[in-house]
């Protein structure tokens, strides 16, 4: 499977947009992504990141990148505004992360969610194992210095958007190098999905 600056799932993400849309990436980093798709999707790309020297790095890559938090930045964007909304390994770091999802859905048409999978049975092992917060290749923090503060599953998010009503356009899930298509709870390390909500 290919990767996009070695990550699978900006690749997958990549596939996902259509060219020629309008996309804002939530928790952009350094705007490796936004770049990409800007490049090779002649997509209108924007982003919001919270820390200032990574803001710098995106501009300087030729994104516009707003800088601030992205869990208030959001309400200052009208309905629909985005074709696509990317939210790609940050939901775990998210303080209310049902109201990132919201928003994200409420100002773009389809959001694509990237997350780690702490289901993932190498996640379990490590916690059976050790009998301490787990550390792998995709968590490797200590519990004391980790960004995630929420830790979820495949399970949970299909469990939250079913609550939701939110449709699940796409699934794909990734184990090093692999296509999941079996147990995603238990094999997949990462998730990707294609969401969009249902009107009222």
């Amino acid at each position: 499977m290919r990767e996009v600056y070695g990550r699978r799932d900006f690749a997958i993400i990549g596939e996902l947009v259509d060219p020629g849309t309008r996309v804002l990436d939530l928790g952009c980093g350094d705007g490796d992504l936004l770049a990409w798709l800007k490049e090779h999707k002649d997509v209108d790309a924007r982003g919001v990141e919270r820390s200032g020297t990574r803001v710098q790095k995106a501009i300087a890559r030729g994104v516009s990148v707003y800088q601030g938090d992205l869990e208030s930045a959001l309400v200052d964007y009208p309905d629909q505004a985005f074709d696509y909304v990317i939210l790609s390994r940050t939901l775990q770091e998210t303080r209310y992360p049902l109201q990132v999802l919201q928003e994200m859905l409420r100002i773009g048409r389809r959001g694509i969610v990237a997350f780690p999978n702490f289901g993932h049975y190498g996640v379990r092992l490590s916690m059976l194992r050790s009998g301490h917060a787990p550390k792998t290749e995709l968590f490797p923090h200590d519990w004391w210095d980790s960004p995630n503060i929420h830790f979820f599953t495949v399970q949970d998010f299909e469990n939250l958007a079913h609550r939701q009503n939110w449709n699940l356009e796409r699934r794909i899930f990734l184990s090093g190098q692999r296509q999941v298509t079996w147990l995603p709870n238990l094999m997949a390390e990462i998730a990707v999905y294609l969401v969009s909500s249902n009107p009222a």
